[in-house]
């Protein structure tokens, strides 16, 4: 999130709303007041079950702030299909494996388990289907020898500061092709 809102100056076409939190004392909700955005937190778990309830006041507080775009960094709730839906073409992911590749949790692990030679992460939007979407750019990362989860977790997240940024910057140009950092 903090690569993301510091890029987005100068000749940027895009800029940062609001940065919200689904998780009152996440770091980033600092950081982002630190950068000068507004902040929200909407709170997943006074709403117990109820995904639609949380998900309305999720979608009331983006339009609030005339979001046009969403850029989920951290999020760790899966969203129905009715609000990834509403907000189609509009919602861009960072991922850290090389989709289609490893959708869902515990990436690093995964690829290291498999024997990969190499990880990365990918830009994708957002779809009903979880990591599902279309690629919109990646990164590869060599696995090295001797590397663990921490280490290889460590160097995508380097290239997932680099990537994101750069995808957001040509997909709010318009730019729909997928784009490779290697």
């Amino acid at each position: 999130m903090v690569s993301l809102v510091k890029s987005m100056t100068g000749d940027h076409p895009a800029r940062a709303a609001v940065v919200i939190s689904n998780t009152p004392q996440a770091a980033g909700l600092q950081r982002a007041a630190d950068l000068g955005v507004p902040t929200e937190v909407v709170d997943h778990r006074p709403f117990g079950k109820d995904r639609a309830a949380f998900e309305a006041v999720l979608d009331r507080t983006l339009k609030a702030y005339q979001v046009d775009l969403i850029c989920t960094a951290g999020f760790m709730r899966i969203l129905t299909a009715e609000f990834v839906l509403a907000w189609q073409g509009k919602m861009l992911n960072i991922h850290p494996s090389l989709l289609p590749k490893y959708k869902g949790l515990n990436t690093h692990a995964r690829a290291l388990e498999a024997g990969d030679q190499e990880a990365g992460c990918s830009v994708h939007l957002v779809t009903p289907e979880l990591d599902g979407g279309p690629v919109l750019g990646q990164v590869r990362v060599p696995i090295k020898p001797g590397d663990t989860e921490q280490t290889l977790a460590a160097r995508v997240l380097e290239q997932e500061h680099r990537l994101y940024p750069e995808v957001l910057r040509q997909y709010a140009q318009g730019h729909t092709t997928p784009m490779n950092f290697d």
